[in-house]
């Protein structure tokens, strides 16, 4: 049996002073049963923090050996590597093997532990990991429709976030 698809409509307003973007975007995503609303907040924030005019998302959690988004050259090779959660660390050094830049969008609880035991070799590999702020996440999440209406400010590595009813402050850190 098929998987069924929940589409979110986005509407973002990005507004990132550490890096000079200034954005509006508008397009729709797909959140899979399968995926939960924690994941799609995360891959939602992850197209924000590091847009470019060639990030996109791939298949999602039913893609396999897709990472969430990416970026990639015209001949088809991976420029840009994005994943959100806590994945196998080896995919990651994989990655990087072979992208000119991976970068991890780590969220959950078992944060501490996972980073103890995966970021020694995470920064061998050249991986860039940042860590979004549980509460920020859940608060979104709790936010979350069918249709998004976001309006970011991101500035010294703290999102300001109005989700057009409240609006919500969040520090992303950086390893």
């Amino acid at each position: 049996m098929a998987q069924r698809s929940t589409i979110h409509r986005i509407n973002l307003e990005i507004a990132d002073t550490d890096r000079q973007v200034y954005e509006s975007v508008q397009m729709s995503i797909a959140r899979a049963d399968s995926e939960t609303p924690q994941r799609m907040v995360a891959r939602l924030l992850a197209f924000c923090l590091y847009w470019d005019p060639d990030l996109t998302f791939t298949g999602g959690v039913g893609a396999g050996d897709e990472p969430d988004l990416w970026i990639r050259e015209p001949d088809g090779r991976v420029k840009t590597w994005i994943e959100v959660g806590l994945p196998d660390p080896k995919r990651l050094v994989k990655a990087a093997r072979h992208c000119e830049r991976v970068i991890l969008l780590a969220y959950g609880r078992r944060i501490p532990e996972w980073q103890r035991d995966h970021l020694p070799a995470l920064k061998e590999a050249k991986v860039e990991m940042a860590v979004l702020e549980h509460s920020f996440q859940e608060r979104l999440v709790a936010g979350l429709d069918r249709t998004v209406n976001w309006q970011l400010t991101i500035s010294g590595g703290t999102v300001y976030l109005t989700d057009g009813r409240i609006q919500h402050e969040g520090t992303i850190t950086t390893f």
